[in-house]
Parts: C-alpha cells; structure tokens; sequence
C-alpha cells in the first residue's frame, strides 16, 4: 500500500469531502485572485441568513430583497426570489430561481444558466462545491471593463446563481469585494419545503 493510501486509510470520508471542498474553493479563489489583484476591502461585512431559501451570504450594507424571475432559454419564466445590493465601487446580488413546477432536469437548467450569465470573456470556469452540493464557478471580465464572479448551484428544485460585479473603475483599481461575495455563500438545512412566495421576506436575526 503506498504512502498516500495509507495516509487516506487514517482518514474519515467526513473528513476528505471537507477537505476536498476546501481545495476546490481555494483554488478557484486563487485563480480569480491572480486574474484580478485583490487588496483587503475596509468595508464591514457581516452574513446574512435565509431560512426560507436555505442560505446565507455575506453582504457590505443591507440588501434588497424581491420577487420577480427567471428567463428560460425557450423564453418562458420561473419565480425568483432577488436579494442584492448596489454600490459605487460593485453590485452583489443573489438569484433563487424555483424550478419546482417545471420537468427541467439539472443538467439543462445548469447549462442554460451558464450560457447565460457568460456576457462577457470567461475568464475561468471550474466546478465549485459548497457541502455535498457541486456546481459552476466563473470569472467574467464584461466589454465595459467590469468584473464578474459567479457561482451556480443547483438544490432541492432551485437554481442559486450569486453574482458579485466590480463595476469598470472598481476592477482597474483591483477591488476583491466581488470575489468575496461569490465566496461568502453557504447552504444551510432549515429549508422550507415550500418557495416560500406567500412568506414575508426577511433574514434570521440578521436584519
């Protein structure tokens, strides 16, 4: 048996898909990094948590939270629940697109969705994985000079697409808030069976 076998042997499956998980997100945010220089952000950030939609994220001030939706590829709409944010220097915002009610599978609402937030030269593409969930990671740089990154998850009948834009000024002074946002998007396990779109919105205890 060699070195690496014994030394995974010694190691719990728990322990290797955090691990894993680790590695993958590093590694994305070390790709990004170097494409876009990133000094530290003197902005306060704090998480915000959505038990009705099973996440939390962080954002720099208290974002907008409203219904509206999702185009399809044939041109037709699912409800989304939006939660952004914007500023001078970026917009952070998160899209919650229910495909309960469709006989869309994952892999077309994943490639639809990539094809459709890539508006702009893809800078990197690589698989993420928050948990046990995977999904897409992109780094778009827009015509206008802007800075894009995007994550894509596909959980429990809802396409999570979390995009954090360095507006043109913003990315040519190396701003890493974008990067940060996308980063900063975690799954919890108090979801709602239901959307939720009778519910009021608000976060848990964050507001």
């Amino acid at each position: 048996m060699s070195l690496w076998q014994n030394a995974r042997a010694g190691v719990s499956s728990a322990a290797l898909d955090s691990l894993e998980e680790t590695a993958v997100r590093l590694i994305a945010l070390l790709v990004a990094a170097l494409l876009f220089s990133t000094p530290a952000s003197a902005q306060s950030w704090r998480e915000y948590t959505y038990p009705t939609d099973a996440f939390a994220v962080a954002f720099p001030a208290d974002p907008t939270i409203e219904m509206g939706t999702y185009s399809l590829a044939d041109g037709s709409t699912v409800p989304a629940r939006i939660y952004s944010l914007a500023q001078e220097e970026g917009v952070y915002k998160v899209t919650i697109a229910d495909f309960s009610r469709t006989v869309l599978g994952e892999p077309e609402i994943m490639d639809h969705a990539v094809k459709a937030i890539s508006q702009g030269e893809v800078k990197v593409d690589l698989p993420a994985r928050i948990d046990r969930i995977y999904g897409r990671q992109l780094s778009i740089v827009g015509s206008d000079g802007s800075h894009t990154s995007v994550a894509l998850f596909y959980y429990r009948n809802r396409l999570y697409q979390i995009a954090g834009t360095a507006l043109p000024a913003a990315a040519r002074a190396g701003a890493s808030e974008a990067i940060r946002f996308q980063q900063s998007l975690r799954f919890t396990n108090d979801a709602t069976r239901n959307f939720g779109f009778g519910t009021q919105f608000g976060a848990s205890g964050k507001f």
